[in-house]
C-alpha cells in the first residue's frame, strides 16, 4: 500500500490531487460509476502514469489506491485491474504529449450531447466558450479503444490542442497538472451546457462578434492571475477544501 511514508512528497501530492478530481467528478455528475478514466504522469517521469484500478466507484477512490502503469502496460505499483480502454487511450496520449501530464476522459452529459450533433462545434456565443477558442479538436468515433492504434489516432487528432471532442462518445481534456485539467473539464462542460440549453429553445444563437472575440481571447491570458495568484490553482484549492469538509478520506 502506498502511503506518505512510502513515496516522495511529490508523488503523494499527485495522488491526493488525482483522487480529489475523481471525487469532484462524482460531485458534478461527470462520472459514469466505475467507467471513464483520469490519469497523471508520475512526478519525475514521462513514461508511467497513475491510474485508478478498475472496479472502484469514483466516490470511493483514495490517494493510496492508484496504480502506477508504464507505457508498455506493466503494472509497477498498486493492486487491481488495468482497464483496457483506459490504457489504450491514455498511454498514447501521454506519449505523444509529454507536456499534457494529466489526461481526463469522460462522458459528461452536455459535452457528450455536443459531440452527438452533426456539427459538434462549441460556438463562440458565451464567455466560457471563448476561453476555448482554437483549443478544441474533433475525432470521429471508431468503437471501443481495445488497442493502442485507437489511442494513437486520438493523439494525432488532438495535436497541440487542449480538448479532444470525441464524436458520438464524449471528451478528453489535457493539462499540465490535475488542477489545470480539471479546470478545463469544468468550464468546457459549463460552456457546452449553456450552448445546448440555448439551442434547445429553437432560436438562433448570437455569436460574439469581432473584434470583441479576439479581445476577450487575449483577456483570458492577461487575467490568468489575481494579485499574483493563479486562478486555476485557486479554483482547485477551493474545490479540495470543499472535499476536506465533506469527504476527507479522499486524501488517505
Amino acid at each position: 500500500m502506498t502511503t506518505p511514508q512510502t513515496c516522495s512528497a511529490a508523488e503523494w501530492q499527485a495522488r491526493v490531487d488525482l483522487a480529489a478530481a475523481h471525487r469532484l467528478a462524482v460531485h458534478y455528475g461527470y462520472h459514469e460509476g466505475i467507467d471513464n478514466h483520469f490519469t497523471l504522469l508520475l512526478p519525475g517521469h514521462t513514461d508511467r502514469f497513475l491510474l485508478a484500478p478498475f472496479g472502484l466507484h469514483w466516490s470511493e477512490i483514495r490517494a493510496r489506491d492508484f496504480l502506477v502503469v508504464d507505457f508498455a502496460g506493466a503494472k509497477l505499483a498498486g493492486e487491481g485491474p488495468v482497464e483496457d480502454t483506459a490504457f489504450h487511450i491514455h498511454a498514447p496520449l501521454h506519449a505523444a504529449r509529454p507536456d499534457a501530464r494529466c489526461v481526463m476522459h469522460t462522458h459528461m452529459p452536455y459535452a457528450t450531447a455536443l459531440s452527438l450533433l452533426e456539427e459538434p462545434e462549441l460556438l463562440m456565443a458565451s464567455q466560457n466558450a471563448i476561453g476555448f477558442a482554437g483549443l478544441v479538436a474533433l475525432c470521429d468515433y471508431a468503437g471501443f479503444a481495445l488497442d493502442s492504434n485507437e489511442g494513437r489516432r486520438m493523439a494525432a487528432a488532438l495535436g497541440e490542442k487542449t480538448v479532444l471532442l470525441l464524436r458520438n462518445h464524449g471528451v478528453a481534456v489535457t493539462g499540465k497538472s490535475v488542477a489545470e485539467a480539471f479546470n478545463t473539464l469544468y468550464f468546457f462542460e459549463r460552456a457546452a451546457m449553456v450552448q445546448i440549453l440555448a439551442q434547445s429553445t429553437g432560436y438562433p444563437l448570437r455569436s460574439v462578434p469581432e473584434p470583441v472575440l479576439s479581445h476577450t481571447v487575449e483577456q483570458y491570458t492577461t487575467s490568468a492571475e489575481v494579485e499574483g495568484l493563479d486562478r486555476i490553482e485557486l479554483h482547485f484549492a477551493a474545490l479540495k477544501r470543499m472535499l476536506d469538509r465533506r469527504e476527507p478520506d479522499y486524501a488517505e
